[in-house]
């Protein structure tokens, strides 16, 4: 049993893709922009980008509140809004059956409304990451059950559950909700892994049997979780998995041995065949035998260093859409970063440079003081500066 949320299937890269508005949809993007500038969630940075397209001025939000798994609310120029979900709305007693009926089932939707009533909604779409139907599909030819958790509406999860082939859908999960999720499916006889990258997730990554945390996501997260995947892709646990069980089998391999080995050399050195047959065994000889079975053992271990994993590939005909390809041509470009201290600094540059459209792979090295990209299109050297000081480092 796999569990994952829906964050980790999407390409992470949310875009508002239509607007249904009581009033002028630029004061409608407005309002919504100001009270989600505080918040850090990808919907929220989503309205943000549309925001600053369309060169929309942002207002001040006095008492603002987060209402974590719901959404956010505050008051612009003495006026109180809401903006989030149908369960928020309902809270706060805005009707949104009439603005519901003009919107797109499969698509995500911020409502915002004021406390008299609905102003609008904004819809916000999601591109299904190109591996994650690869991965999903490889961990169902390997028996593993795959469930979806996400805290976003039923139709919305349904639509990306069936595109992605994923059967059981646990949708409008609230953030403190997960653990129990978790548990839940434990007590129903189930083994589950959970993919998490939030510091909501620590909780269900340390209840669940195995918790395996995205390597960009929160430091919580990663201090929760049993392993850490280094890149933000579901491929990625298919390798854990594959690895785990080439581990499982070469250390029964070397049990094996070693007590095949022990067996028939034990009795030998301790003469208990040399009344009988004058069997016996030099010293010398038995400690370089004890060695020599020791450097199998190593030896054996090591060529888990040759281990690769079958995960591209295997599905991936099925459906062309999400075929990953080899690039033709690749760019490197290595850039000398001031200010890198620790592990966390350095998965903070991973990050920010990964964020790039085009970059398909990122090295960092602490000792070196640098980072090794490679892209499959030219990137201006700005742009690299730009992601680098957001994060707080220096380009040298």
């Amino acid at each position: 049993m796999c569990l994952t949320k829906q964050e980790q299937l999407l390409d992470g890269k949310p875009k508002v893709v239509g607007m249904v508005s009581q009033i002028k949809e630029r004061k409608l993007l407005q309002i919504v922009a100001s009270l989600e500038q505080n918040s850090e969630h990808p919907l929220a940075q989503a309205v943000l980008e549309k925001a600053k397209l369309e060169n929309i001025e942002l207002l001040k939000v006095v008492d603002f509140s987060n209402i974590l798994g719901r959404g956010v609310q505050g008051k612009i120029e003495g006026e109180e809004y809401f903006a989030g979900n149908t369960s928020f709305m309902k809270e706060n007693k805005i009707d949104i059956k009439e603005i519901s009926r003009k919107l797109h089932e499969e698509r995500t939707v911020i409502f915002v409304g004021n406390k008299e009533e609905i102003l609008g909604a904004i819809e916000i779409s999601d591109e299904v990451k190109s591996d994650s139907l690869v991965a999903i599909q490889t961990l169902q030819k390997k028996k593993i059950e795959i469930v979806m958790l996400t805290g976003d509406n039923q139709l919305v999860a349904n639509a990306i559950g069936k595109e992605l082939g994923i059967n059981q859908v646990i949708s409008e999960v609230l953030p403190q909700d997960k653990e129990k999720e978790v548990e839940k499916l434990q007590k129903n006889g189930k083994k589950v892994a959970f993919v998490g990258d939030g510091i909501n997730d620590s909780p269900a990554l340390v209840r669940a049997d195995v918790g395996l945390a995205i390597g960009n996501g929160t430091d919580i997260a990663i201090e929760s979780a049993d392993c850490v995947l280094m890149k933000n892709s579901l491929l990625d646990v298919v390798i854990a998995i594959d690895l785990s069980k080439a581990v499982i089998r070469n250390i029964k391999m070397n049990l094996f041995w070693a007590f095949f080995y022990n067996v028939i050399g034990i009795p030998i050195a301790a003469g208990v065949f040399y009344l009988n047959f004058g069997w016996k065994l030099n010293p010398m000889l038995g400690a370089a035998a004890m060695s020599l079975s020791s450097v199998c053992v190593v030896i054996n271990a090591l060529r888990l260093r040759k281990f690769k994993s079958k995960k591209i590939g295997i599905d991936a005909h099925i459906n062309p859409k999400y075929e990953i390809k080899k690039e033709e041509s690749i760019m490197k470009k290595t850039i000398l970063i001031e200010g890198m201290q620790c592990n966390h600094c350095k998965m903070s540059v991973e990050k920010a440079l990964g964020s790039i459209e085009g970059v398909t792979k990122v090295e960092v090295s602490l000792e070196n003081k640098n980072a090794i990209i490679e892209s499959t299109k030219e990137i201006q050297d700005s742009e690299i500066k730009k992601v680098i000081e957001e994060a707080g480092f220096e380009v040298k």
